[in-house]
Formats: structure tokens, sequence, C-alpha cells
């Protein structure tokens, strides 16, 4: 199956459209809860990139240079 990026792009606006109360859900409600949303939300991010693994023949995707 052939997926174009205007098909994507109309299935990614159909996900968000079908669910605005999720997105009104996550919000919230003062700066404590902000503040520990996207601690909580940064923590999980480390969490998964910790979970990967990568070999040590991978080259970075910059130089350095002196």
């Amino acid at each position: 199956m052939k997926i174009t990026r205007r098909n994507l792009a109309a299935l990614a606006a159909a996900a968000v459209a079908a669910s605005p109360q999720a997105a009104i859900a996550q919000q919230p409600a003062s700066g404590e809860d902000l503040m520990k949303t996207k601690r909580d939300q940064m923590q999980a991010n480390a969490a998964a990139l910790a979970a990967v693994k990568v070999p040590m023949a991978v080259e970075p995707a910059f130089q350095f240079k002196a």
C-alpha cells in the first residue's frame, strides 16, 4: 500500500480532529502541574532513548574540527 504525503497529512489531521477531548484533557491547570508533566515526559523520553542499542560502528552525523 502506497501512502503519499497528502494522504499522510489527511490521516494526521483526521486523527487530531477525532480526539479534541484528549488534547484538552492533557493541558494541566497550573504551572506546577505543567512542570511535573514536562518532567515526566522528559524522563519517559530519556528511558526510551536509553533502551535503544547503538553499535559502536555507527558514526556521528557531524565532524569535530580543531
